[in-house]
């Protein structure tokens, strides 16, 4: 992987829409050449998947998101990996990582209701052998996702600012 393959997985990151000939002319290279490595990208699994960032707010206004952390107790030659497919099964389970700090998985759950998070989590989740404790975090509003902002200033409107 060399540096234009850096630069157009940036590209790609920032807008998976944008044309062949824009990338070629961003990249100094051909459409031909751009098209190439971003098949062997793919092919490599370096990418993953295109999709869009959507404002599920504005569109499903019922659905609530919860961020759950999980304090897991690791299993011998396996670590965390077992748990975490186990978990990752689960379709409303959105995003799923192993992390650092006080709690060793973080989730990010989708569901129709607060009260069917609440389920989700004492049903499914902390009976399951090996998690030790959890945390749930309803998420109010989501003012950035993925480098987008999803509330926007109005122009003119200065941002506070000080030491």
């Amino acid at each position: 992987m060399d540096e234009i393959d850096r630069s157009l997985l940036s590209l790609l990151e920032e807008d998976c829409m944008t044309p062949l000939h824009e990338l070629a002319v961003m990249l100094g290279c051909s459409e031909q050449e751009v098209e190439k490595r971003k098949h062997q990208l793919e092919r490599d699994g370096i990418i993953r998947r295109y999709s869009a960032v959507i404002n599920w707010e504005q569109v499903d206004k019922g659905a609530v998101y919860a961020i759950i952390e999980l304090k897991v107790a690791p299993e011998r030659d396996y670590g965390y990996d077992r748990i975490a497919a186990r978990i990752s099964r689960f379709t409303n389970v959105r995003n799923l990582r192993l992390r650092t700090g006080t709690h060793d998985l973080q989730l990010l759950v989708k569901g129709k209701s607060m009260q069917e998070i609440a389920r989700f989590v004492s049903e499914q989740i902390a009976p399951m052998e090996r998690i030790r404790e959890t945390a749930t975090h309803i998420i109010m509003k989501t003012y950035k996702e993925n480098g987008v902002l999803y509330v926007e200033r109005e122009d003119g409107q200065r941002l506070p600012f000080s030491f």
